[in-house]
């Protein structure tokens, strides 16, 4: 019997310069998917995907149609393949290349979307203002009760519930810093501030989600084809205005990434392909469960890894 099959979608983060690079040499469906997206954004995104410079790439506006760009050259590349998802969920900004896999929302909306996506965000909170850390070996009762401790330094939120052990929050400087250091007092092995340009999914980012809904509501969304679980809620989402209404409320509210893959799992999800740049999803994985297969497909290497774990061959 196949294994039932869910694709992940990494977010923002994941990027590094020369990613897709492989796939686009190597497939001519790769090379289209690329210059359309050119075309599409009237901007050389696919130059600044695979040659850079960096202090482009991790430009917000830039990292996320640049990021979706490469996932979806990836899904591109597994359905050549014969390789399709039972069920799809994206962290965060990959919620968007979930979304288009599932045919809810087309690649030549979900691109400037996203692009626009980025820019909101950015404009949401002005830079040095905001922040946000992981902390790590603390249950999230723990993290959020920290949150709670630190608020009377300003606005500090869970934003990410990733995996057992590690939650990152987000907020105002100084009140994050706080809830770092009731962390560390009530346990936590440490806490890491994570280099990002925005404090991302906390209610900092609300107007973001605002102007994000004016783009939404300007663009088709259809039910999805494929079971989307969604960030917010942790399951799947089966109705386009419902959607509509999550991608608003995700710009600012906590990803509930452990509890998206734990429902996945539930309903008989038994391999996991990460698909797009870099490995962190599978780190998230392997910390949920130790159950279950977890791959990822970036470049010609790992896609001959994943299909020959599938039983395949490329």
């Amino acid at each position: 019997m196949q294994n039932r099959i869910g694709f992940i979608f990494p977010g923002q983060g994941a990027q590094y310069v020369g990613m897709g690079k492989e796939l686009f040499d190597s497939y001519d469906e790769v090379k289209e998917l690329f210059n359309r997206a050119d075309e599409i954004l009237d901007r050389k995104i696919s130059r600044i995907c695979l040659e850079g410079p960096d202090d482009e790439l991790i430009k917000t506006e830039n990292t996320q149609p640049a990021v979706l760009l490469v996932s979806m050259a990836v899904v591109n590349v597994l359905a050549k393949h014969g390789v399709y998802p039972e069920m799809v969920a994206g962290l965060s900004l990959g919620e968007y290349g979930a979304l288009v896999t599932a045919n809810s929302i087309t690649f030549e909306d979900a691109l400037p979307l996203v692009m626009k996506r980025g820019q909101f965000m950015q404009k949401a909170v002005p830079l040095g203002e905001g922040m946000m850390a992981a902390v790590l070996g603390l249950e999230r009762e723990k993290v959020e009760e920290c949150c709670r401790l630190a608020s009377d330094a300003g606005v500090v939120e869970p934003a990410n519930y990733n995996c057992p052990g590690q939650i990152v929050i987000s907020g105002n400087v100084a009140a994050v810093e706080k809830a770092c250091t009731i962390a560390r007092d009530m346990g936590a092995k440490r806490t890491v501030p994570l280099s990002v340009s925005a404090p991302f999914h906390c209610s900092l980012l609300k107007p973001a989600g605002l102007a994000l809904k004016n783009e939404l509501d300007n663009i088709q969304i259809k039910n999805p084809e494929v079971p989307v679980v969604s960030n917010v809620e942790a399951l799947p989402v089966k109705d386009a205005d419902h959607i509509r209404k999550l991608l608003v409320q995700q710009v600012s509210s906590p990803v509930r990434w452990e509890d998206s893959i734990r429902y996945m799992i539930q309903q008989g999800i038994e391999v996991f392909i990460e698909v797009g740049p870099g490995r962190v999803l599978n780190g998230f994985l392997k910390k949920i469960s130790n159950k279950i297969k977890g791959y990822n497909v970036e470049d010609l290497k790992t896609l001959e890894i994943t299909m020959e774990g599938l039983g395949g061959t490329v």
